[in-house]
């Protein structure tokens, strides 16, 4: 995932409420969301690449999700896949599991996680090595830490709030997605400085990134009340857009 928008417990039904784009190199292969044959209980899309992945939920009501640190100086040679984080928050206590992660920082480049559920929800990064029990409120984290005010968050945690005053689960749906389709590039003033070209800042700048060989893969909107979780994907190929809705009772 590079942008994450969440509303947690914000909304009357929906305690969380998630808006995420995953923007990767096209040609990394991988599985649209689906529940694992490995570990039944996850829903979630899967890089095939590497087996883990950057957000799902179980059906019993855990979510994680996670986006990478941008700092080119990094290197990935010899470390971890951070998709296997996203899996196992899923699969242990998410606050037990975060609270034990800075014993292995050094082992993942740097990357941002989120896990919990409707009650409790948590964030750690490798960089800011601070465990967060999260409030109530409208979050945002793309290439950064949580709320960093980058363009692409700040417009997305305004879009958010507005969109989710609706009550209609449909245009609620609906309307997220478009928020997540914003291509606008932000203006050279405003760019963050993560240590990539100026022309490579304006391309990963927008909500929804196009480019030669990388950009938005797959947009996600999940409603989680204390009865379902809907969990809606929309895939993209350069021909069109693959949609998929799972329900899960709680």
């Amino acid at each position: 995932m590079c942008l994450i928008l969440f509303a947690y417990q914000q909304h009357p039904v929906y305690k969380l409420i998630v808006a995420a784009n995953r923007d990767e190199y096209y040609q990394r292969p991988t599985a649209p969301a689906h529940f694992w044959g490995d570990y039944p209980e996850v829903l979630a899309g899967r890089d095939l690449e590497k087996m883990g992945t950057w957000m799902g939920v179980t059906t019993n009501g855990r979510f994680s999700a996670l986006t990478n640190f941008r700092d080119p100086k990094q290197t990935t040679e010899g470390k971890r896949s951070r998709g296997e984080l996203v899996l196992n928050a899923l699969r242990k206590d998410p606050k037990e599991y975060l609270m034990d992660l800075e014993k292995t920082d050094h082992l993942y480049p740097g990357y941002n996680l989120l896990a919990g559920d409707m009650n409790e929800l948590f964030y750690y990064s490798n960089i800011g090595k601070k465990l967060m029990s999260l409030t109530p409120g409208i979050y945002g984290v793309s290439n950064h830490l949580l709320n960093t005010e980058w363009p692409k968050v700040k417009i997305g945690k305004a879009g958010m709030s507005h969109i989710i005053k609706e009550q209609q689960e449909d245009v609620l749906t609906e309307n997220l997605f478009a928020l997540l389709q914003n291509s606008e590039r932000a203006e050279d003033h405003l760019l963050p400085k993560t240590g990539v070209s100026v022309e490579m800042e304006r391309i990963l700048s927008p909500m929804f990134i196009k480019s030669e060989g990388y950009g938005t893969r797959a947009s996600t909107v999940m409603l989680m009340s204390e009865e379902e979780i809907k969990y809606t994907e929309r895939v993209f190929t350069e021909e069109s857009g693959k949609e998929q809705t799972y329900k899960i009772s709680l």
